[in-house]
């Protein structure tokens, strides 16, 4: 295991390459393998209305030997707003993968409300503030054995602080690469990407098949159309599949999609987001593909229960993801695509004459700021929280005389 010490290191080596400006590189070679973990029973007290389905492609007459003592298996795609969070419960085990926003506090309200104490595995899939967002309140509320991210790093405080609760806690730490397969009891774990990393934090998302007896759950984090199609090359067919990217064209490219072939697709997005997600493109792609779709924009919490052969889909709220016109999101969904950034969290538009709140405007609303154009805007959504206008000087290109010019522009503003 690559435990405190190694990680110990890494938080070091962070630190400096924030200050030089400098990408994390991976330390793979320092890593074991995890084991089989343990943690205490839980029980599911979600309650949700019912919307599928047993899954078709199991006969009766099939081996049962595999499945037939499996614990129900409970999946939690967690409404986190314009994020993502899935928890994974069965017998005595527990897996989570990504941690929502770091506005939020539904992750730790949620995990506490089905009645878990401690996590066999948290995954970070990449180190974007939508998916690590809660990580340190979930390091320092249960129980966690171990700890799976990617090796990229962030120079987001965010990240600093999840980065800091894994070090406090003691957990151990693993950076997955492609290939590696694991066991937490009867689940299998198959990591399907990153084979090595570069600093492009998005495209590297961590990527896995999870394996429940006989039906498969595929999540790629933000991975975008390229990941996936390395991808395909591991085999990568799955009964149910997390949207890459919240739905966003960035991710979900047709070839891979029809190489998943799953029954059902699940998308994390938070209502009216200003990215458009999911984008039209992917709900057609989707639904054209015969292909059911559930999103938490629309159905709040969905809840994936399984025994190993059948499942069913349970949702907090009822109704029908519908193509959106993401005309007006385009520029956002383009810049979304050339940067290493997931999303931000749902925000709503500065009233007109007021200061830009650089911790909740919009990517387009923070563009009004001085030197901040969208590259930059990216970067600046990236790095939330900030303190102080002042900060942003922890945005590339933008130095001490820049940040005069935004101070005496009187536009930008911490409230």
């Amino acid at each position: 295991m690559y435990r405190k010490l190694m990680l110990s290191m890494f938080m070091a080596v962070f630190l400096v390459a924030c200050g030089q400006g400098l990408e994390q590189e991976s330390i793979e070679n320092q890593i074991e393998k995890p084991v089989e973990l343990e943690e205490e029973n839980v029980d599911d007290t979600t309650s949700n209305t019912e919307k599928s389905t047993e899954n078709p492609s199991e006969e009766e007459n099939s081996d049962s030997s595999s499945t037939g003592n499996l614990p129900e298996l409970t999946v939690h795609y967690i409404d986190v707003g314009q994020a993502d969070a899935t928890l994974l419960e069965y017998g005595e085990n527990s897996i989570l993968f990504d941690a929502g926003d770091w506005r939020g506090n539904e992750v730790v309200n949620y995990l506490k409300s089905v009645g878990i104490s401690k996590l066999d595995l948290v995954i970070g899939s990449h180190p974007d503030a939508d998916h690590i967002g809660q990580l340190a309140d979930v390091m320092n509320t249960f129980k966690v054995e171990e700890v799976w991210l990617s090796g990229n790093a962030s120079t987001s405080q965010t990240f600093q602080r999840g980065l800091e609760a894994v070090l406090d806690s003691g957990a151990n730490y693993h950076e997955p690469r492609t290939g590696e397969e694991f066991e937490i009891g009867p689940m299998g774990l198959k990591v399907l990407y990153p084979q090595s990393i570069t600093g492009a934090s998005n495209e590297e998302s961590i990527s896995v098949l999870f394996t429940y007896g006989e039906v498969t759950f595929l999540f790629t984090g933000d991975a975008g159309r390229e990941a996936e199609k390395r991808m395909i090359r591991s085999g990568v067919d799955a009964d149910i599949l997390q949207l890459g990217h919240h739905g966003s064209t960035t991710s979900s490219d047709p070839a891979f999609i029809k190489a998943v072939s799953p029954e059902i697709a699940i998308y994390s997005a938070g209502a009216d987001n200003s990215y458009g997600h999911p984008h039209q493109e992917i709900v057609s792609l989707i639904k054209n593909s015969g292909i059911k779709l559930y999103g938490t924009d629309v159905h709040g919490t969905i809840v994936v229960s399984t025994n190993g052969k059948e499942y069913t889909v349970k949702t907090k709220k009822d109704g029908t993801v519908t193509p959106k016109n993401t005309t007006s999101n385009s520029n956002s969904s383009t810049k979304a695509n050339n940067s290493r950034s997931g999303t931000n969290t749902n925000e709503k538009p500065a009233p007109s004459g007021s200061c830009v709140n650089i911790n909740t405007a919009t990517i387009a609303e923070v563009q009004k700021i001085k030197h901040i154009g969208p590259e930059r805007a990216q970067d600046l959504i990236d790095l939330r929280p900030f303190s102080s206008v002042q900060e942003l000087d922890r945005i590339k290109g933008i130095g001490p005389a820049r940040i005069n010019d935004i101070v005496a522009e009187g536009v930008a503003c911490v409230n």
